[in-house]
């Protein structure tokens, strides 16, 4: 952490913040900007020392080209510059799902069951590491249980290495090259931020 100075945030609605990420870079003296894309908000110019993080959102990569999201193409072709740069990154939900598009992959509706049909990943569950992530293993101890919040699972680039899996989604956790960072499940969540999702009836995508 200590070659980081900057925290970029790209947000895409009020309800689904930095959380837990904020409190870590303020912990460790950070500058934090929070550039909001649904408020036209300008994407940023990076340089050495940032942090991008990807937030989640009700968006999907499939909205992208929807004139109800314009800034969504911009917006992995932004991710897709910073990838060729080597720009640390941390993609959170919807923004892992726009870190592996802007890497070649997609997405596809998580389906359950036999026969199997659209059945969205939501509540606390396990998350199980690789056993080939040795490094991982130290920091995730089990059982690990996260917060799921997603109707659609990611269909990884051929460049992304898989990091962890749930019972129900195998692509959890991956990474792409040697800076960017891809988590389906949401780690960032604070006891407020969950409590205003469930009152505000949070979609997931």
């Amino acid at each position: 952490m200590k070659e980081i100075k900057r925290l970029l945030v790209l947000q895409h609605l009020e309800i689904e913040g930095p959380g837990l990420f904020e409190q870590f870079a303020k912990e460790r003296d950070l500058k934090i900007e929070i550039i909001r894309l649904d408020n036209k908000n300008a994407l940023p110019q990076t340089k050495k020392g940032d942090l991008i993080l990807i937030m989640g959102g009700p968006m999907g990569v499939k909205d992208i080209g929807s004139d109800r999201y314009p800034w969504l193409k911009l917006e992995r072709d932004f991710i897709k510059k910073e990838l060729a740069n080597e720009r640390p990154i941390i993609g959170v939900c919807l923004g892992a799902q726009l870190l592996a598009s802007a890497a070649g992959g997609d997405v596809e509706i998580l389906k359950y069951g036999s026969p199997p049909k659209a059945f969205p990943e939501i509540g606390w569950s396990q998350i199980f590491i690789n056993k080939s992530n040795k490094d991982f293993k130290a920091l995730f101890k089990d059982p690990f249980h996260v917060l799921h919040w997603h109707g659609d699972r990611i269909l990884l680039p051929n460049k992304a290495v898989l990091i962890a899996s749930s019972a129900r989604c195998k692509e959890q956790f991956f990474r792409i090259g040697n800076f960017a960072y891809g988590l389906q499940f949401h780690i960032e969540t604070t006891g407020v931020m969950i409590n205003n999702w469930i009152k505000r009836q949070r979609v997931c995508p």
